[in-house]
């Protein structure tokens, strides 16, 4: 469903179908004597009188056989992130209720608050939670929602710098890639499809399976030799500073299906592995979104692709690989494929780079939803500063992270007998720590780094206040919020 907005000068009342008015929480509708419906004013007050909004955030009624009028009531001081929120529930409720011609008055919208930038919120709100995924649906009716902004100065501040659509663009894009199935999105046609975003300003370049042999991305190539698909490397990079700024690195899991490989899954939800590439998936609507709005950053995207199929030449357990970095890996399950990626990503990262910081994103383990259901993405990480920016970061934007421990004392657990390290922990317990404390062992020059397991995060049954059944696009907002408040 898509939302179309546009501004008008002193619309007649006669054009409106659905006024929207916002009122705070005593029902108290600011400028009413304003604008042109305080006509209705008294009729409506007494109306009102009869109302509660107590336990609710929406009121409709009939002001005549052809108007309504819907009220939002606001809370007094409300913060940018609930502003969106109720722009999300908002969504919700026109919807459900088929009002689909809206109208909102700006004398209104001044005097209820005094946040410039109010509208910018709510309407971003109501842009990410409208996100639907129907491409493979036939027979899809276009409901599209009109909005329409009356005032008596069209040069009012609203969408001036075009920073929310470049965000809703770079979620939508991420939401997007999630929701493709595996035998669409396989990892050719992923590499395929980056390549396109060259247009955006962006320098794309490409490490096919010949490459990464060459280079040495044993770990990498391992996890993908099941598949009859290719496995890749691909760096997206965003100038927007002065060449000889160091830039900020964003690398991502991209594992387009996951059996599990010889170490085979359960078939019992084995359809949700389409989505073990999120982590890919934000990184990439990440610099789409730097990109489009221009971002005053230099930054640096690191995606790997591949697809764990148990194939005849697939990789097995009790297989030693030689990682980018030289350390030696023993597979001991091979469903412990996304770290074999991260691991080879995360030093190639590091090497040629040589970032500020490396933010890694991946749906990694299953022990993290565990620990922390759907309201938090887990954080590892060997700095305190980038620590405390994420968590900041994420309380702004709603996109929680909540940090979980890291101690050499975990070490232990994944020495290998015959290699440097296993790629699990057999002892039991510990699973997302012993992950990231993997990790870890692949950032190699003491690099401020921070490890996101967004497992429980990337997808959800059941949706929220910002975003509806499916992918989420977590992190996209988080990482372009902590790019905006501390490193542009």
């Amino acid at each position: 469903m898509s939302i179309k907005i546009s501004l008008k000068k002193n619309i007649s009342n006669n054009q409106v179908k659905n006024y929207v008015l916002f009122c705070d929480e005593n029902l108290k509708i600011y400028g009413f004597d304003k604008i042109s419906i305080g006509k209705y004013h008294s009729d409506i007050k007494k109306l009102l009188s009869f109302e509660k909004l107590d336990k609710k955030d929406f009121l409709f009624f009939n002001i005549n056989p052809f108007q309504k009028i819907i009220l939002v009531k606001l809370k007094k001081s409300q913060s940018s992130v609930q502003n969106e929120k109720i722009g999300g529930k908002f969504f919700d409720y026109v919807k459900s209720n088929s009002f689909l011609n809206l109208t909102f008055l700006m004398k209104n919208i001044k005097e209820i608050t005094k946040n410039k930038i109010f509208l910018d919120e709510f309407v971003h709100g109501i842009k990410i939670k409208s996100y639907e995924f129907k491409k493979y649906k036939s027979n899809v009716k276009k409901n599209d929602i009109n909005i329409i902004i009356s005032t008596d100065n069209t040069s009012i501040y609203f969408n001036k710098d075009k920073r929310y659509d470049s965000l809703v663009k770079g979620i939508n894009y991420t939401k997007d890639l999630v929701s493709e199935p595996g035998n669409v999105l396989h990892p050719d046609e992923y590499a395929k499809r980056l390549k396109q975003l060259k247009k955006f300003g962006l320098k794309v370049v490409v490490y096919d399976k010949v490459k990464l042999k060459k280079m040495g991305m044993n770990a990498l190539i391992g996890v993908g030799q099941g598949s009859i698909r290719g496995s890749y490397l691909v760096t997206i990079e965003w100038k927007g500073k002065s060449s000889n700024t160091k830039p900020l690195a964003f690398v991502g899991k991209g594992v387009c299906f996951d059996t599990g490989g010889i170490s085979l899954k359960p078939a019992k939800f084995m359809e949700d592995m389409t989505y073990d590439m999120a982590g890919s998936a934000v990184v990439v609507g990440l610099m789409k979104n730097l990109a489009l709005r221009k971002a005053k950053v230099n930054a640096v995207g690191v995606v790997g692709l591949v697809e764990n199929m148990p194939g005849g030449n697939a990789q097995r357990p009790g297989d030693i690989v030689k990682s980018y970095s030289g350390k030696t890996i023993e597979i001991l399950n091979t469903d412990a494929e996304g770290r074999l990626v991260l691991a080879d990503a995360l030093s190639f990262t590091e090497k040629k780079f040589k970032p500020k910081i490396i933010v890694d994103l991946a749906t990694l383990t299953g022990a993290i939803i565990v620990s922390l259901g759907s309201e938090y993405a887990g954080l590892f990480s060997n700095d305190d500063k980038l620590s405390n920016q994420l968590y900041e970061s994420g309380l702004n934007v709603d996109e929680k992270v909540w940090r979980m421990p890291l101690n050499k004392n975990y070490d232990k657990l994944i020495n290998s007998k015959n290699a440097d390290m296993q790629n699990i922990n057999y002892v039991g317990g510990a699973g997302s720590t012993t992950a990231a404390q993997f990790l870890q062992r692949f950032i190699l020059n003491k690099t401020p780094w921070a490890h996101l397991d967004i497992a429980g995060m990337a997808f959800s049954k059941y949706g929220g206040a910002l975003n509806s059944w499916g992918a989420t696009g977590f992190g996209v907002r988080l990482l372009n919020k902590l790019i905006e408040d501390y490193y542009e």
